[in-house]
């Protein structure tokens, strides 16, 4: 058995133009959805991601905002550009890019983000929203799961869903809305006994973990759906995610690959959610 590929630069590209479509009805009626994003230091990684928000942005006609600030920036300073950008009608959607220095708590900076604004998903009162099944701004990453496995016809109400690891960005946020699409869900993470036991029961297993091929053959059961969401680097220093493609996709019956599967749709469901704000912005 081969698995089938589930796509996600395929999906993205197709949700993009959708996207495309309402961005230039808006600026029709005189708004341009707005994306403000702070980068704090020089981390490479967090500038890369930053660039492909930036140019999601341009591709999809909305305005971006990029604001960069030192690494020894003050919290005090931070807090108050965030409140600053609260107030700014031109900016729909804010967002920090993480990690962020030590000497900053993360916690006060994403509860300093207007929840309105907090197209990321990570306010305290998008979550409570989320788990009460209330309109929310859903994290985009597990958001983009959902779309994905809407796009290819699978059903999650009924299977059973194992997701391995605990994440508030990934793990405990998909398995919400796993649960609140009527899946039953189980977690597993670095304390599980016997993983293989859990993941084995799975009818759709999300591998949220962030080791290298972590995910074996012994791990799935025969025409499970698996989602990758890592992103690492082999021995080889090649780009892979937390299952072993390889050996997985001989035994699975759906399967995202790494790289062309989830991580196309993390910035797609934030430019989602950046046009979403945008939208509801026009009735507050």
């Amino acid at each position: 058995m081969t698995a089938e590929i589930i796509n996600g630069k395929e999906i993205a590209a197709k949700k993009r133009e959708e996207i495309a479509k309402e961005v230039s009805k808006l600026k029709e009626n005189g708004v341009t959805p707005g994306l403000a994003v702070i980068l704090v230091g020089n981390n490479h990684a967090s500038r890369t991601y930053v660039t492909n928000k930036q140019k999601a942005c341009q591709e999809l006609g909305m305005h971006s905002l990029l604001i960069e600030l030192p690494e020894e920036v003050s919290e005090e300073e931070l807090l108050a550009k965030i409140d600053e950008l609260n107030h700014d009608a031109e900016i729909h959607g804010i967002l920090v890019q993480l990690p962020i220095p030590k000497h900053i708590d993360e916690k006060k900076v994403i509860e300093s983000i207007s929840p309105s604004k907090d197209v990321d998903g990570f306010h305290p009162v998008n979550i409570g929203r989320m788990m009460t099944g209330q309109n929310a701004f859903l994290p985009c990453t597990p958001y983009g799961i959902m779309v994905m496995l809407e796009e290819t016809g699978i059903s999650v109400a009924g299977k059973h869903v194992v997701v391995v690891g605990r994440s508030n960005i990934v793990g405990k946020p998909v398995g919400q809305l796993m649960l609140n699409q009527h899946a039953t869900v189980t977690y597993c993470h670095s304390r599980t006994k016997d993983l293989k036991f859990h993941t084995k029961q799975a009818d759709i297993l999300v591998a949220a973990v962030g080791i290298a091929n972590f995910i074996k053959a012994e791990h799935v059961k025969e025409g499970a759906v698996v989602i990758d969401v890592g992103i690492n680097r082999n021995e080889e220093g090649k780009l892979c995610g937390d299952v072993d493609f390889a050996e997985v996709s001989e035994i699975a019956g759906f399967i995202t690959p790494v790289p062309k599967g989830v991580g196309p749709m993390t910035i797609t469901m934030l430019m989602y959610n950046t046009l979403k704000s945008a939208e509801e912005s026009i009735n507050r």
